[in-house]
């Protein structure tokens, strides 16, 4: 059985859709139709059924799917396992996203490096809905979000809040005229839009809005302006003065997530690396 076609076959299972699955990978939905086609030849049956745009599996597809699920994951698990060093006793796979690299990750992947010498790490960064595909697969073992994803089987820690700052290239500015001259709105969620459409009812429309904290934060260093950064992104330009504080601007409180799976064959070192963050 070739693993491609089944992770192909859970791929359209998740989006219920053949074109977006063949976004999701890097494939033509050409070949993401030839790919079930064989899969449903070596089953002996459909797999889906497809009516306009509603696309669900039919009883047989019901059936292969926890079979399918089964099989990827633990193909990806041995994958890792058979590929560790010869002074490696455990593997572990953690992801997050763009922004939490610059937030938290960066300095947790040295602590999990310096303090869990024997474990082989795999690091990769994703969007939120492409880590939970990951610990949903098992191809990856914890992630780092400012999601909170109410899903069966992971487990969801709430870490320490990440404070969103007001800064500015220019000192001495006070919010009206930070939003005024060059603000740069940053999309950090949902949560974060809402409570600034709150605060900053009467602010104009920004000329440029990014959906990561690190555009923002080249952008200003190079081409001057003001946004919400993360604290700890800014905290040495702060302290260096090439970044100054907007004052009278409310900090935004922003939680963190780790992610992991309820059951896993690799919970000692999640736990382990979870100890590092908390």
């Amino acid at each position: 059985m070739d693993i491609d076609l089944l992770r192909t076959f859970l791929e359209v299972y998740r989006t219920r859709h053949f074109g977006r699955a063949a976004e999701n990978l890097y494939l033509s939905q050409s070949a993401i139709s030839a790919r079930i086609r064989h899969l449903e030849d070596q089953v002996g049956a459909p797999l889906f059924t497809r009516d306009r745009n509603d696309i669900r599996l039919t009883a047989v597809g019901k059936r292969l799917l926890p079979h399918a699920e089964s099989i990827v994951t633990a193909w990806h698990r041995a994958r890792q396992e058979v590929t560790l060093g010869a002074d490696m006793e455990q593997s572990l796979s953690v992801g997050g996203t763009p922004s939490m690299w610059d937030i938290l990750m960066q300095e947790w992947l040295q602590k999990i490096y310096q303090k869990m010498p024997d474990v082989a790490l795999t690091a990769d960064v994703a969007g939120p809905n492409e880590l939970l595909r990951r610990l949903l697969e098992g191809t990856i073992d914890m992630a780092l979000t400012f999601e909170s994803p109410q899903v069966v089987r992971l487990n969801v820690v709430e870490l320490k809040s990440i404070p969103l700052v007001m800064v500015s290239s220019e000192k001495g500015l006070g919010v009206s005229d930070a939003l005024a001259k060059n603000y740069l709105l940053v999309d950090w969620g949902t949560s974060f839009l809402t409570t600034h459409a709150k605060n900053f009812k009467d602010c104009p429309s920004p000329r440029l809005r990014v959906g990561l904290g690190r555009i923002a934060y080249d952008f200003l260093l190079n081409q001057g302006g003001s946004a919400y950064l993360a604290e700890p992104m800014v905290r040495k330009d702060l302290e260096d003065q090439r970044l100054y504080l907007v004052e009278d601007a409310p900090a935004i409180e922003r939680p963190a997530f780790a992610v992991y799976p309820e059951r896993s064959d690799n919970s000692e070192a999640i736990e382990h690396a979870l100890a590092l963050l908390t």
